[in-house]
């Protein structure tokens, strides 16, 4: 039983392999089918697309032909229209090239006709210019010279009649815009007007206290002359004493003690020294108070103590009769008000302006002119390099180039020029009027010269004769400059040159 179960199984097994053999063969067998159909039609479809695409290729070989065509046959007539054109610039190039030789034919001839001209008028300027030397009695050469002499007269008139209008045009503008800036700087500022001698007066209760002044033998008076080094003129005059000295402090320690002891009563060689003393110290108060004040009333800060001190010794200073604080005070406003209207440092005028005159302050115990002292004094203690350089440059010891230079000069003689500033000596005034005087005679062709106006203005008188009128304009620059340069003067000097013909006859 079981052998023949097991051959049952392996026929069942055999059974059922041949059926699946022949299943698959059967399956693919169809796929083969199946895949030959698709190949067929795979086939089919390439040969259709090929066609189509050959259709295509040769239609757009078809436009690409046309359109190498239509590019070819533009071309050439591009090219036909550039021959046409280089056919016709060579004609035109023929054609100017004919013109061009027909017109150096011409030319040449001309050059010729030219020369042979020259020839000729070369030849009948000479005939001309011996003619004209036979005429003239002349050669040419001097006419050269005389007509040479004659175009240069006719040029330096020209020359002195355009500088004539240069400068009145110059001096007017000038005249209008200085006397703007100065109107406006002297109405800013207003000062009294201060003068001063070299002498003070001290009034006594009584004429007894001459008597113990002088003291016995003249003791008390020497003491005190010894102790100020003034003099004391005790004469005639009714209950009064004159101090005299050229040394305004001294003279006011003086005053002062003069004054307390009047008061005091008690007059005697050592009560003099302690009072003398004392007026000493309150001068020294006086001074260091008056240096603040100026500082305060200018609107400068920051100044050394030492420059304050020789400020206020200014006050006891005098110039021409004009107190010199006084006058450096205003010297200041000026300055500051022409550096505002033309725009410079109003700070540093100011302090240039009040300090201008420092010098004056020691000039009794310093050499030198009272400009440079100042400005050596200025550099110890302002340590201001400009300022000083300004200060050395207002009187013209140094040569003035800084505009802070001319600020001060200009302010300086604003004050020391205007009316009642400054007094001067009948004999001071006669020399600078004798003096203005022989500047104008010493020039050849002037007949007179009459210095009016104070000084301020001279009138010369030419002979006729010897200046014309273009003379008269190159005299006048002349003597203005000579007058610049030899004298000097506060403010300007006005020169005019007065040029009269006159012609005179008799009816008989």
């Amino acid at each position: 039983m079981p052998t023949i179960a097991y051959i049952l199984i392996v026929l069942a097994f055999l059974l059922g392999s041949v059926i699946a053999y022949f299943a698959r063969q059967l399956v693919a067998n169809e796929q083969l089918r199946g895949a030959q159909v698709e190949a067929k039609r795979l086939a089919n479809e390439a040969v259709a697309k090929y066609k189509e695409l050959v259709v295509e290729a040769k239609e757009e070989a078809i436009k690409i032909r046309l359109a190498a065509e239509a590019e070819a046959r533009e071309r050439q007539l591009e090219s036909q229209k550039l021959e046409r054109r280089v056919n016709q610039r060579e004609e035109n190039l023929e054609r100017k090239l004919d013109t061009l030789e027909r017109r150096e034919r011409n030319l040449a001839g001309r050059e010729r006709e030219v020369e042979m001209a020259k020839a000729d008028l070369v030849e009948i300027r000479k005939k001309q210019l011996h003619q004209l030397e036979l005429i003239s009695g002349m050669s040419s050469e001097e006419a050269k010279q005389l007509l040479l002499q004659s175009v240069e007269k006719e040029i330096r008139e020209e020359a002195s009649r355009r500088v004539r209008e240069e400068e009145a045009r110059i001096k007017e503008e000038v005249s209008s815009k200085a006397q703007q800036i100065l109107s406006v700087a002297i109405q800013r500022c207003a000062t009294d007007v201060v003068a001063q001698t070299t002498v003070s007066v001290v009034p006594l209760p009584s004429d007894e206290m001459k008597g113990r002044l002088i003291g016995r033998e003249g003791r008390n008076i020497r003491a005190l002359e010894q102790a100020t080094g003034v003099d004391l003129i005790i004469d005639d005059t009714p209950e009064v004493v004159v101090i005299s000295s050229f040394d305004p402090i001294r003279r006011e320690v003086a005053r002062i003690a003069l004054d307390k002891l009047i008061l005091d009563g008690r007059i005697h060689p050592a009560r003099i020294e302690e009072v003398v003393e004392g007026a000493r110290g309150e001068v020294e108060t006086i001074i260091h108070n008056e240096g603040e004040q100026a500082v305060y009333k200018a609107g400068v800060s920051d100044l050394h103590p030492e420059l304050i001190k020789l400020l206020g010794r200014l006050k006891f200073r005098t110039s021409y009769g004009q107190n010199v604080l006084t006058h450096s005070l205003e010297v200041s406003y000026l300055a500051g008000t022409l550096a505002g209207e033309i725009g410079a440092n109003m700070e540093l005028a100011k302090r240039a302006g009040l300090l201008h005159d420092i010098g004056k302050a020691v000039d009794h115990e310093v050499e030198g002119p009272h400009a440079l002292v100042g400005a050596d004094i200025v550099r110890q203690w302002g340590k201001s390099a400009e300022v000083a350089q300004a200060i050395a440059e207002h009187h013209g010891e140094v040569s003035t180039t800084s505009v802070l230079g001319f600020i001060v000069a200009t302010a300086d003689a604003i004050s020391g020029s205007r009316p009642g500033a400054r007094r001067e000596s009948v004999e001071q005034y006669l020399k600078r009027i004798e003096a203005l005087e022989d500047v104008a005679n010493s020039f050849a062709g002037v007949e007179k010269a009459f210095a009016i106006q104070a000084g301020r203005e001279v009138r010369i008188l030419v002979k006729p004769e010897e200046i014309d009128d273009l003379g008269a304009a190159r005299l006048v620059r002349d003597i203005v400059k000579k007058i610049e340069e030899s004298l000097e003067y506060p403010g300007q000097i006005k020169v005019t040159v007065v040029r009269e013909t006159r012609a005179v006859d008799y009816a008989k």
